[in-house]
């Protein structure tokens, strides 16, 4: 592992990358022998662990730290404030149309095989449960900081096996493709760790996980078929949370 730390700034954003891409690959190669209601039950069993990763994140609402900063009882209305906002401003910004368009430009590009509404699931929920998810931004930002790739080797792992149940449910193209949203995404955020340093508290982590474990639950809940949520334009809620722990923080 401590070899691993001594690569380049970025590596583990790398190694995320091949991993969903090797994960579709052999998921796409197993999803080719199995039955439709094999299938559903894959994409019912991710859904669920989706649904207890989001809670367990976003339990993280209560943790001392956020309280002790933002006041006693504060935590749920940041929370509450940060999804709110986070909602309308990703919806003005169009971001579930944009992710849309981004995964129907592709499917035209790479897919001649048609199937165009598989690619597009495949490619948005593989896209959102392999960004929203706090590892991919404490692991990036860590990566960023040079402290280590421990957080992204974990999730690089965890993505491997869940881009083989993706795939094999919606396809292997789809779900290889949203490599490039994970490759942007925590790119970005490998920057700002960076460029920021250790600008964010504990409070402001634990604020932005918890609100990335809000979201995660939304996409279980889309992944089970139960409330196709819109987690797409709740995205900036992963921004506005650590902005308002800063606010209220200074009052």
């Amino acid at each position: 592992m401590t070899k691993m730390n001594e690569l380049f700034i970025g590596a583990g954003t790398l190694l995320n990358v091949v991993s969903i891409i090797l994960g579709a690959f052999f998921g796409g190669l197993l999803g080719n022998r199995l039955s439709n209601r094999l299938r559903d039950l894959v994409t019912d069993v991710l859904g669920l662990v989706t649904l207890l990763v989001g809670i367990t994140s976003a339990w993280l609402v209560g943790s001392p730290q956020l309280e002790q900063a933002v006041g006693e009882g504060f935590p749920i209305l940041v929370l509450l404030g940060a999804l709110l906002i986070g909602g309308i401003l990703g919806t003005w910004l169009k971001i579930t149309e944009r992710f849309d368009s981004v995964g129907t430009f592709l499917n035209s590009k790479f897919n001649s095989g048609g199937e165009s509404a598989r690619f597009i699931e495949g490619f948005v929920s593989a896209s959102l449960l392999f960004v929203v998810g706090p590892l991919a931004i404490m692991g990036s930002i860590s990566d960023g900081l040079g402290t280590g790739l421990d957080q992204l080797i974990l999730k690089s792992s965890l993505d491997f096996f869940a881009a083989m149940a993706f795939a094999a449910s919606f396809g292997a193209l789809g779900v290889a493709t949203s490599s490039i949203s994970v490759g942007v995404y925590q790119g970005a955020f490998t920057v700002v760790g960076v460029i920021a340093g250790s600008a964010l508290t504990i409070a402001q982590i634990d604020a932005l996980t918890a609100a990335g474990g809000v979201l995660l639950i939304g996409v279980g809940l889309r992944l089970l078929a139960i409330k196709q949520v819109k987690v797409a334009d709740l995205l900036p809620a992963l921004l506005i949370a650590p902005l308002l722990v800063w606010v209220l923080a200074l009052v």
